[in-house]
C-alpha cells in the first residue's frame, strides 16, 4: 500500500512476529515449527518478544521503572490472602467488583462516566485484543492498522485467522487521515486499530482523526474501531474515552502494565458500549481472570493517586530525554508515551549495539533509522544520555 511503513523482520531486534521462524534439524527426531502441521498463515513467523539481556540499565520494554510502594505491596498481600481462603472455588466469572472499580477509575481520569456494564477485563490488553478479534474478526474477515505500530495487533489478527492490512502513515509517523480514510473505503476492514499514543513512535492521534476514521469505517461496512490507549496516562493530551458516547462500534482498550507499574500482573481492560462487553463474553474462556489477579488489581486501584504520582515523574523524565536528545543533535519524534523514538542512524542496529556496549539496553524495533528508549529513573536516563552523547562524538569524529 502506498505510503505504508513496515517494521523490520530481523529477530535480533525484538521480534515483531514477522521474521523467520526458529528452524531446527528437520529430522523426525527434531522437527522445526515449519515441519509441523501449523496453519499456513503462521509459517515463517517468529514469536513476539524483546531481547532480555543482563545489563545495568534496561530501557527497552516500556516498563514503569518504579517498584510498587510498600503500602501497596502490603495491601496486595492482604487481598490475596483473603482470596486464597476461597481458592477451592472458581473466581467471580464476570469480575464485577473489579469492573466496577475500573469504571470508577476511567470516569474519574478519562472525563466520561461509566458503569461496570461498559467495562471488560482480561489477562493483559493483548487478551482483550484477542477476544475482540475472536468476536469481530476471524476467518474471511480483515483488520487494518497503521504501521509502524504495535505489532501484536497484526500477530493476534493472524492468530485468530483474521486477515491483516497495513495502512499508511506520514513521514512524521502521524496517521495520514485522507490516505487512511481511502484505505478503509477500499478494503472495507471488519476491525480498525488506532494506537494513541502509538508504539513504537510515541505519537498521539487527535480526536478529529479518530472520528474521521470511525465514520469511514461505518460507511464501509460498518466496522469495529479499537483505540489502543495503553500509554495514555503519559500523554500531554486527554483520553479519547469520551468519543465512545453514541458510538456503539468504538472501543477503547487500556492496561495496568504501564501507568500502574504492574506489568507482572497481566491485567488489561476495555471501555465500550455494553453490547460490545456482552459480545466478547461469547468467546472468553470460563473463569479467565483468577481470584488472585482480581484481588491484586483491586488493591492497585486503591492506590491510584500514588501510582499516578510516579507517572508525573516519568512524564517529566520523558520530556527531559526529548530535550537532551535534541540538544545532542538527534532527531526525536514527538512523544506522548513513556518512551522516545530517536534517530536518524545510517545503521540503527549498529547504533543499538554500541549503546548496549555501554551497558544500556534500548529497543531496535526495526523502524529504519530509528531507535526507541523507555523513560527510566533519573539515574538510568543519565546513563543512557551519556551513552548516546558518546555515540554522537564517535559519529562526528
Amino acid at each position: 500500500m502506498a505510503g505504508a511503513r513496515h517494521v523490520s523482520t530481523d529477530p535480533s531486534r525484538g521480534s515483531s512476529g514477522t521474521g523467520p521462524s526458529r528452524r531446527h534439524d528437520p529430522s523426525p527426531a527434531s522437527p522445526g515449527i515449519d515441519d509441523l502441521p501449523v496453519r499456513d498463515e503462521l509459517r515463517g513467523k517468529s514469536p513476539y518478544g524483546a531481547p532480555q539481556l543482563d545489563v545495568p540499565v534496561q530501557l527497552n520494554t516500556n516498563e514503569n521503572p518504579y517498584p510498587l510502594p510498600e503500602p501497596l505491596v502490603e495491601r496486595i498481600a492482604e487481598r490475596v490472602r483473603e482470596a486464597a481462603r476461597g481458592l477451592n472455588r472458581y473466581p467471580d466469572r464476570d469480575a464485577v467488583e473489579l469492573r466496577t472499580a475500573l469504571a470508577a477509575y476511567l470516569g474519574r481520569t478519562g472525563g466520561h462516566p461509566l458503569t461496570a456494564a461498559n467495562v471488560w477485563a482480561a489477562n493483559g490488553s493483548n487478551e482483550v485484543i484477542q477476544q475482540l478479534l475472536q468476536t469481530f474478526g476471524g476467518p474471511g474477515r480483515t483488520a487494518i492498522g497503521f504501521e509502524p505500530s504495535y505489532s501484536m495487533h497484526g500477530l493476534i489478527a493472524r492468530g485468530t485467522g483474521t486477515g491483516w492490512l497495513s495502512g499508511p502513515r506520514n513521514e512524521d509517523f502521524t496517521i495520514d487521515r485522507a490516505a487512511a480514510v481511502a484505505a478503509i473505503a477500499e478494503h472495507r476492514p471488519d476491525v480498525v486499530f488506532i494506537t494513541s499514543p502509538n508504539n513504537p513512535t510515541g505519537t498521539a492521534v487527535d480526536a478529529d482523526t479518530v472520528l474521521a476514521l470511525y465514520e469511514a469505517a461505518q460507511a464501509a461496512r460498518p466496522s469495529l474501531v479499537v483505540v489502543d490507549e495503553a500509554y495514555v496516562e503519559f500523554s500531554h493530551r486527554p483520553s479519547l474515552l469520551p468519543l465512545i458516547e453514541g458510538r456503539p462500534h468504538l472501543v477503547v482498550s487500556r492496561t495496568m502494565s504501564k501507568a500502574f507499574g504492574a506489568a507482572g500482573l497481566r491485567l488489561g481492560y476495555l471501555a465500550a458500549h455494553p453490547a460490545v462487553v456482552d459480545a466478547v463474553q461469547l468467546v472468553r474462556l470460563p473463569y479467565h481472570l483468577s481470584a488472585v489477579t482480581q484481588a491484586t488489581a483491586l488493591a492497585a486501584l486503591e492506590h491510584t493517586d500514588t501510582l499516578l504520582g510516579y507517572v508525573e515523574q516519568l512524564k517529566a523524565e520523558r520530556d527531559r530525554l526529548v530535550a537532551e536528545l535534541r540538544a545532542t543533535g538527534y532527531e526525536v519524534t514527538e512523544s506522548d508515551a513513556n518512551f522516545v523514538q530517536f534517530g536518524r542512524f545510517e545503521d540503527a542496529h549498529e547504533a543499538w549495539r554500541r549503546i548496549l556496549d555501554r551497558g544500556v539496553l534500548i529497543r531496535d524495533n526495526g523502524v529504519p533509522g530509528w531507535l526507541r528508549v523507555t523513560a527510566g529513573t533519573p539515574s538510568e536516563n543519565d546513563a543512557f544520555l551519556d551513552a548516546v552523547r558518546d555515540l554522537k562524538k564517535e559519529q562526528r569524529a
